[in-house]
């Protein structure tokens, strides 16, 4: 099988949305400590510590992840439905960035300075997001074109049209069932 994982600027975009397997219905962020695990693992202050934030918090996530999602969906050639681009839209928006410059001239897009919780989850993917539109790779990270899969991926393929997290198990069973469709 082919090397699926994104570049670095990609891989936390592709962890939250992948903390859903759609076919199982497995959440790992709704399992108990889910939340606080996922922050754990990628260093988001101030996310996932506290009962009373809990449900909120979840919430949120869910509803990045699955905007994410629907943007991932997008780079197979799909339009994002219109509530899930407004949905990216303004969480996005509810994570300033700013830019830093160093003593050489070089700039960097950052999460602006006191962020913690879901803001700096989402400032951080939009730095993310912004590097890999910059360098071309942002339309690369794709869901799997499969409805009971949409698994999210890294399409390496030379042309960029991978349509399936597998060929050997989503791709295999669409072209079967393009094929028994058209022996009917």
């Amino acid at each position: 099988m082919t090397d699926r994982s994104p570049p670095e600027a990609l891989v936390l975009v592709r962890e939250l949305t992948n903390t859903l397997d759609v076919e199982t219905g497995e959440d790992a962020l709704a399992a108990p400590g889910g939340v606080a695990r996922f922050a754990r693992r990628h260093g988001v202050e101030g996310l996932g510590g506290g009962e009373h934030k809990a449900a909120e918090e979840l919430d949120g996530m869910r509803e990045l992840r699955e905007a994410l999602r629907a943007a991932c969906l997008a780079h197979t050639g799909t339009d994002m439905e219109p509530a899930a681009s407004e949905a990216l839209r303004r969480l996005l928006a509810e994570a300033p960035l700013t830019v830093d410059v160093d003593a050489a001239g070089r700039a960097e897009l950052r999460p602006a300075k006191g962020l913690s919780g879901l803001p700096l989850l989402t400032a951080r993917i939009a730095v993310g997001i912004a590097t890999a539109e910059a360098d071309g790779t942002w339309q690369r990270l794709k869901a799997c074109e499969a409805c009971d899969c949409l698994w999210v991926f890294y399409d390496r393929s030379p042309a960029g049209r991978g349509r399936w997290c597998s060929m050997a198990v989503c791709g295999s069973r669409a072209k079967m069932r393009t094929y028994r469709a058209k022996r009917r």
